[in-house]
Parts: C-alpha cells; sequence; structure tokens
C-alpha cells in the first residue's frame, strides 16, 4: 500500500502540523491516566515533529460523550500525562475550535504542543459534517494521522481534513499497515491461528469470514463464544451472549465447516453465579451449564486444547481475551494463551484494547509478541480487507 509518511515531508520547520493521535485511553476514579500505551505509542512522531521544530497540535477523543461536554471526558489529564513523558510543557486548550484556540496557536512558537479539547464533544466530528471540518483543517498546515485506533472511522479529525490540507501518516500508523499488510497480502507461515474473544461479535464478523478459506483453526472465547454456544444449542444460562446473532453465528459455523477448518468453541467452561473477586468458580462440561450460571472463562481442557494448537501454529491472530480477565478468577484461560504465544516462535499479532491490557495485567512483554496492533475496531476492519478512511485517504 502506497501512502504518504512523515518521511516525504521535508521542510517543516515553523509549520502548523494538526496531528490526530488516538489517547482514548483508560482512566483512574480520579481522572489520571490508567494504562499509557496508546500515548507511549505516538510519541515517536511527537519527538520527531519537536526535533523538526514544528508546532504540533494535537486532536484526540477521549470515550463517548455523545456530542456532549461531559467534565469527566476531558483532556485535561492526559495532556499532563503526555507532559511528563515528554518532559515538555504541554498546552491543554478547553475548546476545539473558536477564537481562543486560533490565538493560541497563534502565539505558539517553533517545537510548542497545543493538545485540542475531547473531538467529541462535538456531534459534528462524527458526522464529518463539512464546516466544522474546515474550521479544523484551518488550525493547521499539513495534517498527520496517526490514530491507527480510530481509523476505521469517517470522523471529521480521522479523515476529513485530509480533504483540505496535505495529509500524512505518522510512525504508528505507518508501522501498522507495515505489519499487517502481509497477513493480508502474503501466503501466512502456517499453521494459521485465529483466536477471538471479548464480547460483540459484529466486530469480529467481518475479519472471520475474509479468513474462513485461509484460517487453518478458529479459537473462540470470551463472551463471543457464548454465542456461538447457544447457536451450536448448549443452553448458556445467565452468560452474556448476543441471541440476535445466534443465526449468524451458526452460520459461520457451517461455513467452517464446509471449507474443512477447524473451528473451535468451548468444551469447558469456568462458571459462577456472581461476578467478585471472591467468586466460586466451577470447572464444567459446556453442557452441563444450567440455572443463574455464567460462563466467565474457558475450562482446562479447552485450555489445554487451544495451547496445544498454539504451539504448532506459524502465524498467530489474537483479538480480545477469552474470559472476564477483571477479575482474578476468571484469568486462567487468558494468562495461558498470552504466554503461551509469547514462548512461541511464530509471528504473532495482538490486537484491541482489552487485549493490551490483558498483556499487560500479566505483565508479559510487549516484545515478546512480532505487533501489538493499538486498533482492535481498526485491525480487524484491516484484516477483513475494508478500506479504512483514516488510511484511504492518506494514499499516493
Amino acid at each position: 500500500m502506497e501512502i504518504r509518511t512523515l518521511h516525504d515531508l521535508k521542510e517543516i520547520e515553523g509549520k502548523r502540523i494538526l496531528v490526530r493521535v488516538d489517547f482514548n485511553v483508560p482512566l483512574k476514579e480520579d481522572g489520571t491516566v490508567q494504562d499509557d500505551t496508546r500515548i507511549e505509542a505516538a510519541l515517536p512522531t511527537i519527538k520527531h515533529l519537536i526535533e523538526k521544530k514544528a508546532k504540533i497540535i494535537l486532536l484526540s477523543h477521549l470515550g463517548r460523550p455523545g456530542g456532549e461536554i461531559k467534565e469527566e471526558l476531558r483532556l485535561t489529564k492526559v495532556a499532563e500525562h503526555l507532559s511528563n513523558l515528554i518532559q515538555q510543557p504541554v498546552n491543554k486548550l478547553d475548546e476545539v475550535i473558536g477564537n481562543n484556540v486560533e490565538e493560541a496557536i497563534k502565539e505558539m512558537k517553533n517545537g510548542e504542543i497545543v493538545m485540542l479539547e475531547n473531538t467529541r464533544f462535538h456531534a459534528e466530528e462524527k458526522k464529518c459534517e463539512e464546516e466544522f471540518t474546515k474550521k479544523l483543517a484551518s488550525l493547521g498546515d499539513i495534517y498527520v494521522n496517526d490514530a491507527f485506533g480510530a481509523a476505521h472511522r469517517k470522523h471529521a479529525s480521522t479523515a476529513g481534513i485530509a480533504d483540505h490540507i496535505e495529509a500524512y501518516a505518522g510512525f504508528l500508523m505507518e508501522k501498522e499497515i507495515k505489519a499487517l499488510s502481509p497477513i493480508l497480502n502474503e501466503e501466512p507461515k502456517r499453521p494459521l491461528t485465529m483466536i477471538f474473544g471479548g464480547a460483540k461479535i459484529d466486530t469480529k464478523i467481518g475479519v472471520i469470514k475474509n479468513f474462513l478459506d485461509k484460517a487453518d483453526y478458529f479459537l473462540i472465547g470470551g463472551a463471543l463464544a457464548n454465542t456461538f454456544l447457544s447457536a451450536a444449542g448448549f443452553n448458556v444460562a445467565k452468560s452474556l451472549y448476543e441471541e440476535e446473532k445466534t443465526d449468524i453465528a451458526r452460520e459461520i459455523m457451517l461455513e467452517a465447516e464446509k471449507e474443512n477448518h477447524q473451528f473451535l468453541i468451548p468444551e469447558d467452561v469456568i462458571a459462577a453465579s456472581e461476578i467478585a473477586e471472591d467468586a466460586e468458580t466451577i470447572d464444567i462440561p459446556a453442557r452441563d451449564v444450567i440455572g443463574d450460571m455464567k460462563i466467565l472463562d474457558i475450562g482446562k481442557l479447552t485450555t489445554e486444547k487451544y495451547k496445544e494448537i498454539i504451539r504448532k501454529s506459524g502465524t498467530i491472530i489474537w483479538n480480545g481475551p477469552v474470559g472476564l480477565t477483571e477479575f482474578t478468577p476468571f484469568q486462567n484461560g487468558s494468562r495461558a494463551i498470552a504466554e503461551e504465544i509469547a514462548d512461541n516462535d511464530c509471528v504473532s499479532i495482538l490486537g484491541g484494547g482489552d487485549t493490551i491490557d490483558c498483556i499487560n495485567r500479566f505483565n508479559i512483554n510487549e516484545e515478546k509478541y512480532t505487533h501489538v496492533s493499538t486498533g482492535g475496531g481498526a485491525s480487524l476492519e484491516f484484516l477483513a480487507g475494508e478500506g479504512l478512511p483514516g488510511i484511504e485517504c492518506l494514499k499516493k
């Protein structure tokens, strides 16, 4: 894929560079940053622009404010965290557009950083509304998109600005595209194993269908597996699942069987009647789930079977934990999978905020994996072969 990158930008001293970053990070109760993986990932681009003496204007969203100002979703604490990381002041503004923003940018010196307020405080952001987009674009001379995690959204700040000023990919965006493209465009090292967890089937459908004739194994866990278990005729009792998606799940399993690929759902599960740190759990066959039980992790037999497949895999793509890893009793399946992949000499691509949170929770170094993507939905849509608006606008 031929895209314009920062390497193509030569003379940028004194230029106003609008940089779309993905600082949609988890926060603690006091509003401070809980996990700064996504902020760290954007540092190479930011530091490069500082060294080149550009004027850096950062744009990001945080959470889902629904086009309204939500005090708890202001980017103030995120800006403070970034300032500590780069050991340089970050001038956080309380607005996205308007006279105050324009004045602050006019007063910028080379190498300085301004961070605008949460772009999603404006409903026009998600609608990619023309006038709002033009106002954003007018704040800069050049647009750099380094927000791979939001590249699947056609919003004003993730794609629309590129219609009005020159657009380039940041180093993180370039890195993500380079890491994921071979999985789509080249013959992968076999066997190719796809591991899917998390809760929703919607974001996974496209990539599963795209790889039904390419992957050798599909290993399913998390609440996602509950939907497939229900589609296969099992009682999932009080477990989280998507009843309206069982027909799609059944179609996927039948198609996988027709293609002669192994599509594995849990044989046994970790169940509990409550979600808590001190929950009493039971490891039972999936067919024995009854009453008020909730399925909250894959069982030991399933874990061993999944580990065995991982050990012999040449390429692994993992998106989403296979259990409710926020609670200790339901972490074992995801921990075993994370450690097995880390110990395996294979091409390993991990994606999604929950997956990153998972390996951080288990204190596993990201360098143990070939590539850890900052994008969940974005990496899935990319691997599904779909054109991402935030990338399409960067093509040469």
